[in-house]
């Protein structure tokens, strides 16, 4: 009788400590939530959850990137540098070209070859992602003031404001792209091979390179993304702050890796769950 008891108590326990490490987080926000609405004035008011939802817009969709990255067992330090960079290039681009999209194209291919060049030296070349993407940031940063000349760089286009102070069904726009970028990595994440592959290679990549998965080029494509949502995140911030500033968000990749472990995200790898970065963020 005991011994029916005593496995009892270990699947119970073992059912909690499961639910919580899966919910655990939620759990939490949800409190906390609970207890800003009920003792905050104002504070579900509909103009300070815009407010909010504005606040994490832009560290969740760099989120969304790292997400792959640390599902992969790797991390991205050089995203902060990529917004800033992106969104430098985005107007001085746009400021000599007078083209918009012209611009917005610049800004968004620096972003995917930061990426490529992180992704191919950690996969290709067997670097650590430690100093690989260290050395990404401070070049980034660099040819950051390189090319704004150390100051902010205005932007000529007024068309290019709305971007970022646009109001799509009541919502600003960056909150809808966020919400976009949800939607899509985590389809990405949970219902595609490539998803399959990245979480694979984060619980052991050598059993995954046997299994037949392609290692290299999936974590080139990994670091191409987090590459590409960084820079578009700098577009939007340059948009709001209508300007292209290389001093912005120094230290920002802290707070998007704070932001994925918190939501439930592995730092060893193989383990994430795509919508838990909200609540982390």
């Amino acid at each position: 009788m005991s011994s029916v008891t005593t496995s009892g108590a270990t699947r119970s326990t073992f059912s909690f400590a499961r639910i919580w490490d899966q919910f655990g987080m939620l759990v939490v926000f949800a409190v906390l939530f609970i207890g800003c609405v009920i003792f905050v004035p104002n504070f579900a008011s509909f103009v300070n959850m815009k407010g909010l939802g504005l606040a994490i817009s832009m560290s969740g969709m760099v989120a969304c990137g790292m997400l792959f990255c640390l599902a992969s067992g790797d991390f991205d330090l050089s995203v902060a540098s990529v917004i800033a960079c992106a969104g430098v290039t985005t107007a001085v681009v746009i400021n000599l070209s007078e083209s918009l999209w012209l611009g917005i194209a610049a800004g968004l291919l620096l972003g995917a070859l930061s990426g490529l060049v992180n992704g191919f030296v950690i996969a290709r070349l067997k670097i650590n992602a430690l100093i690989t993407t260290l050395a990404t940031m401070q070049i980034v940063r660099g040819l950051a003031y390189i090319i704004s000349d150390g100051k902010a760089v205005g932007i000529e286009d007024e068309r290019f404001f709305t971007l970022g102070y646009a109001n799509w069904f009541g919502l600003p726009a960056p909150i809808w792209l966020t919400v976009a970028c949800l939607v899509v990595f985590g389809l990405l994440l949970n219902k595609t091979t490539f998803g399959r592959n990245t979480l694979a290679i984060g619980g052991n990549e050598e059993a995954a390179r046997l299994a037949g998965v392609p290692v290299v080029r999936t974590k080139i494509i990994i670091f191409v993304l987090s590459g590409l949502v960084s820079a578009a995140a700098g577009i939007i911030l340059a948009s709001r702050m209508t300007s292209g500033q290389p001093m912005t968000s120094i230290g920002y990749e802290l707070i998007v890796i704070s932001a994925c472990v918190l939501g439930g995200v592995s730092l060893k790898g193989g383990s994430a769950r795509s919508p838990t970065w909200w609540p982390g963020s």
